[in-house]
C-alpha cells in the first residue's frame, strides 16, 4: 500500500521570509492596490494590538481591496462578499496557503490541511472527509456530553470562574478523547505540552524571530518533541496491535483515497496536530464570547442556539484572517493585484462592514433566522472559510459549542464581573486577552 507523497519541507526562518517578501515585491509587474504603503511603526503597532479599526478605516478610505504596509512588506486585504467569494471559490486556485503567512505554522503543525496546497491538499482532504461525516459527529456527541457533564459538576451558585480557562481545559479533554482516544494519565500532560507549544504563536512577533535556548522558539520545539513522542508512539502501538476505536486517529490509520493511497505516520501526525490546533481554540473562544454577549444582552438567552452561535461567530470569528500568496496576477472589485503579493481575506473585518451588516457592532441572533441566512450574499459570512478550504472540522466544532452552550443555559446564568473590559488577543486566533471572569448564578 502506497502513501501520499507530500511537498518538500518548508524553510521558515524569519530572515528567509523577509527576503522572500522583498523579492516578490520587487518583481511586481503591476502596482499594488491603493492604501497605506509607506512604512509606519505606529501603524504596525496598531495592527499588532488592534487590527480591526486599521482595516475598517482602510476600507472606508480605499474600498474592498487595499494595501497595508506592515513592517517590511505590503499586504493586500480583500474585504466584503465579492472579494471573499473571489479568493475562496471563484479564483481559489490562484492562491497558496503554503506560500502565505500560514507557513509560520509549519514548525508546529507540519504538512496538515492548513499548510498544504493543490493536489496534495485535495487528496489529503478526501482521505480525511469520512472522519467528519455526520454519522461520525453524531457518535462523538456522547463523548462531548460526558466531558461537559463532568466539567459542570463542581459549579455552585455564586461561584467565580474564568470561563475562558474552564472551556479551554474542557475543549482540550474533549479533543484528546475525540482525536486520540486518550482518557488516561497521558491526556493531561499532552494538553499541557500542546498549550506550551501554542504559546509560541501568542508571543510578540519579534520574540518569535529569536532562536536559541530559553526563547519562545526553544520552548515550542521542546513541547513539540514531547507531543511527537506521544503521537508517534500511539500510531505505532495501534498499527502493531490492530487496536482501533471511534476516535479520529483510528479512522486515519485505515483511511485510503480513491487510488488506494494511505497516510504515512508523519502525515497522520501532522493532520492530528492541525485538527487539535484548529479545533480547541475555536470552541474556547466561541463559548467565551457567546456568554460575554449574553451577559450584556440577557434578552437573547432564549434564542435558538444555532442563531446564538452564528451571531457569535460573525462578531468574533476565531480564524479571523487567512493569509495567502497570489500565484498569478488577478483583478477583483476593479483592482489589479500583482503576482507574488501577500493576500489576506479577513472574516473579522468583513463581518463588521456597515454596508453588509447594518448596526454591525450589535449582537443580534435574528440575523441568522433561516430566512435571513437564505438571503445572505455569497461570501458575506465566512467564519469557517469556504470552497475547498472550508474548515473540515466545522460540524464537529458547531456540535461541541452547541452542547456546551445548551448544558450551561439549562441550569445557569453567567454574569460578567463588574468593571471587566474586553481586550482581544489576535494570535494564533482571536480570544479574550485577559480571560473571561464570570459569576455562576442558578437559572
Amino acid at each position: 500500500m502506497s502513501s501520499l507523497t507530500g511537498p518538500a519541507p518548508l524553510k521558515t526562518s524569519p530572515l528567509r521570509k523577509i527576503a522572500r517578501d522583498i523579492r516578490y515585491e520587487r518583481r511586481a509587474t503591476v502596482p499594488y492596490p491603493p492604501g497605506e504603503t509607506r512604512f509606519s511603526m505606529t501603524r504596525t503597532r496598531r495592527f499588532a494590538e488592534d487590527p480591526l479599526p486599521v482595516l475598517l478605516e482602510a476600507y472606508e478610505k480605499h474600498g474592498p481591496v487595499f494595501t497595508v504596509r506592515i513592517l517590511h512588506g505590503n499586504s493586500v486585504f480583500l474585504l466584503g462578499p465579492e472579494a471573499n467569494h473571489h479568493v475562496l471559490v471563484s479564483n481559489a486556485a490562484n492562491f497558496s496557503y503554503r506560500e502565505g503567512y500560514y507557513s509560520d505554522l509549519f514548525p508546529l503543525l507540519g504538512d496538515g490541511l492548513l499548510t498544504i496546497d493543490r493536489e496534495f491538499h485535495r487528496r489529503s482532504r478526501r482521505i480525511m472527509l469520512p472522519a467528519f461525516h455526520r454519522q461520525q459527529i453524531a457518535a462523538s456527541i456522547a463523548t462531548i456530553d460526558e466531558e461537559v457533564d463532568r466539567a459542570l459538576v463542581p459549579w455552585r451558585d455564586g461561584q467565580k470562574i474564568d470561563l475562558y480557562e474552564w472551556t479551554r481545559e474542557l475543549a482540550l479533554r474533549i479533543a484528546m478523547r475525540a482525536l486520540f482516544g486518550l482518557r488516561n494519565e497521558t491526556a493531561p500532560q499532552a494538553a499541557v505540552d500542546f498549550e506550551q507549544a501554542l504559546g509560541f504563536y501568542a508571543a510578540d512577533y519579534l520574540l518569535q524571530a529569536l532562536r536559541g535556548p530559553r526563547t519562545p522558539w526553544a520552548r515550542m520545539k521542546a513541547a513539540r518533541a514531547r507531543l511527537d513522542v506521544l503521537i508517534y508512539g500511539e500510531i505505532r502501538r495501534r498499527r502493531a496491535s490492530g487496536e482501533r476505536g471511534t476516535d479520529i486517529l483510528s479512522l486515519l490509520l485505515d483511511a485510503e483515497d480513491e487510488a488506494g493511497a494511505s497516510l504515512s505516520e508523519a502525515h497522520i501526525r501532522d493532520e492530528v496536530m492541525t485538527l487539535l490546533f484548529a479545533g480547541h481554540d475555536t470552541t474556547t473562544s466561541t463559548i467565551s464570547f457567546l456568554f460575554y454577549e449574553l451577559s450584556h444582552n440577557p434578552e437573547h438567552a432564549a434564542a435558538p442556539m444555532g442563531q446564538l452561535i452564528d451571531e457569535t461567530l460573525r462578531m468574533y470569528p476565531p480564524a479571523w484572517i487567512a493569509p495567502r500568496r497570489a500565484l498569478g496576477e488577478f483583478e477583483v472589485c476593479g483592482q489589479r493585484v500583482p503576482a507574488g503579493a501577500a493576500v489576506n481575506y479577513c472574516s473579522w473585518a468583513s463581518h463588521h462592514l456597515p454596508d453588509v451588516w447594518p448596526d454591525a457592532w450589535r449582537f443580534d441572533p435574528a440575523r441568522f433566522t433561516p430566512a435571513a441566512k437564505e438571503a445572505l450574499q455569497k461570501g458575506a459570512y465566512v467564519p469557517f472559510g469556504g470552497g475547498s478550504r472550508t474548515c473540515i472540522g466545522m460540524r464537529f466544532a458547531q456540535a461541541e459549542v452547541d452542547v456546551i452552550g445548551r448544558r450551561i443555559l439549562e441550569r445557569w446564568r453567567l454574569d460578567l464581573d463588574p468593571g471587566y473590559v474586553l481586550a482581544i488577543r489576535q494570535m494564533p486566533t482571536i480570544s479574550p486577552k485577559h480571560g473571561m471572569p464570570m459569576t455562576v448564578r442558578a437559572a
